[in-house]
């Protein structure tokens, strides 16, 4: 019984049956003007229909009056793009008409059949009911009084569900619709796994920095070797500092420009700190890296950022060679040093799989692991 009843304490059905109403008022209309014709109304949705901003209308009508409060309703509020979206469309104002004429007869002779039954109940002669014209008083009328209302009930509650139902069929995105929020899905997706990319990489880096210049001025105890390790915590951590403050900004202006991100021609940033950490670094650079395309240059900085901080992280203080050459359409890029026993195969961690995600999202290659006694990053990435 109470399941029965839990209907009537939910306001969507309530706004449900304002949404089956409203066809009925212009019906009411029309019946003022030319009562002999009721078909009219619904051949006049016929071109109505093909207005591509009425399926839109529609589409907030629904939203708002038969699935109130909800996120996810499968209602698109897009204006008719296609033949099919108007065909939808006219289906959809059809049956809503059809809905509204059922609805409309039930809602106003319910309550009324219920009060007459009420008044024959009491000893009254109704007036106005056609049906119970000849109807003498009786108690046992009273029996029957709820009756109409209880159908009414069930009929407004099923129409509701119906009309729903109809409304996320009809109305519900069309194929172009569902591949632009799929695209559109998918792009959040990328950006917040270049997000995750961007924090690991530069963060990383940082920390490796610090770690590594720590230990190494604990380990020397020279005041002066000392204080360059502090110096150069200090400027990765302000490096550091930013690219984390440029990153939560993303976060926060999803149409913030990226030109503020570094590229190679900051590499000798990241050089310097893997020196001052204690790498011997070689680094050699070849063509012009101010031709390179913004997105190329920055994802090969954060990829040569990411190779630096594994080999400060796993190999220590043993020489780097670095190979940046840009020629034709390409741009090359290639970081060896010698391969100690704390790096143990190829492909480990999330680092160097998002050195090749950078590659391949650019439509380049990346490829890292041994190489004739070296560890080596060497990544392919089309300038063009």
């Amino acid at each position: 019984m109470a399941r029965f009843l839990r209907p009537l304490l939910r306001g969507t059905t309530y706004t449900r049956l304002l949404h089956l109403w409203v066809p009925m008022l212009i019906v009411s209309v029309w019946m003022l003007i030319d009562a002999s014709k009721p078909y009219v109304p619904a051949l006049l949705l016929i071109p109505v229909a093909l207005i591509p901003a009425v399926r839109m209308g529609e589409g907030v009508q629904a939203r708002l009056l038969l699935t109130p409060g909800r996120q996810d309703t499968g209602i698109s509020v897009a204006p008719s793009t296609t033949w099919r979206d108007r065909g939808r469309t006219m289906l959809w104002l059809e049956a809503r008409m059809a809905l509204g004429w059922v609805a409309g007869p039930i809602t106003v002779w319910g309550p009324l059949l219920s009060v007459t039954f009420v008044e024959l109940a009491v000893g009254r002669v109704p007036d106005g009911v056609p049906v119970l014209s000849g109807a003498q008083p009786h108690w046992g009328y009273a029996v029957l009084a709820p009756l109409p209302l209880v159908a009414m009930y069930g009929v407004v509650v099923g129409l509701g569900e119906l009309a729903t139902l109809l409304a996320r069929q009809l109305l519900g995105p069309s194929r172009a619709e569902r591949l632009a929020a799929l695209e559109e899905r998918t792009e959040q997706l990328l950006e917040r796994n270049r997000i995750a990319r961007e924090l690991h990489d530069s963060i990383g880096h940082a920390l490796t920095v610090a770690v590594v210049q720590a230990g190494a001025a604990r380990a020397a105890g020279d005041p002066e070797f000392t204080e360059r390790a502090l110096g150069a915590i200090e400027e990765t951590g302000r490096a550091a500092m930013e690219d984390l403050e440029r990153v939560l900004g993303v976060l926060r202006e999803a149409e913030r420009p990226v030109s503020g991100r570094p590229t190679l021609a900051d590499a000798d940033r990241l050089l310097e700190s893997a020196r001052a950490s204690g790498a011997k670094v070689d680094a050699e650079v070849t063509g012009p890296l101010d031709t390179v395309p913004g997105p190329v240059s920055r994802e090969g900085y954060r990829i040569l950022q990411e190779s630096l901080t594994n080999v400060l992280r796993h190999a220590g203080s043993v020489p780097v060679r670095v190979r940046i050459r840009v020629a034709g359409d390409s741009l090359d890029l290639e970081v060896r040093n010698p391969l100690t026993a704390a790096i143990s195969g190829p492909g480990r961690g999330s680092g160097l799989r998002g050195i090749r995600e950078r590659a391949a999202l650019l439509g380049g290659r990346a490829r890292t692991g041994p190489d004739e006694g070296d560890w080596q990053v060497h990544a392919e990435l089309p300038t063009r």
